[in-house]
């Protein structure tokens, strides 16, 4: 029988200014993904409706992108949620990527990309968080 023990649960060490610097990212981040990215979306303005008409889920899956990268974004500012919401943006950013391909022009593919490797920075360094947030839920349950 084998006996496992349980890693602890302790942040990178980070500098201070790496720690100001990846703060400064999940604002940048959740500005982004809240205002120009979200908000469209989120108020039916016509050149977000004309992507998901091409994309054919209609009005309904344009909501539902919207309230998650709203929720994303804030999610980014909240320390407790920050890395799992940094792990959800970048499932949200593949998507994006296959979408792009497939149903829309192509052209701006590497877009998402871009803020899918911003993300993994952020979900790497707060990945602590993201073990205790799981910890929580763990003792919940």
């Amino acid at each position: 029988m084998s006996v496992t023990t349980a890693r602890p649960t302790t942040a990178p060490v980070l500098t201070r200014r790496a720690d100001i610097g990846v703060w400064t990212l999940q604002i940048v981040l959740a500005l982004f993904f809240a205002i120009p990215s979200a908000a469209p979306k989120l108020v039916g303005h016509s050149s977000a409706a004309q992507s998901f008409d091409a994309i054919g889920f209609g009005d309904w899956f344009m909501y539902l992108v919207g309230a998650l990268e709203l929720a994303g974004a804030i999610g980014l500012v909240t320390p407790v949620l920050s890395g799992v919401s940094a792990l959800a943006l970048i499932g949200l950013m593949a998507g994006a990527v296959v979408t792009q391909l497939t149903f829309l022009d192509g052209q701006y593919w590497f877009t998402p990309v871009i803020f899918a490797a911003l993300l993994a920075v952020v979900a790497r360094t707060r990945r602590h968080r993201t073990a205790e947030l799981l910890g929580l839920v763990r003792r919940r349950m």
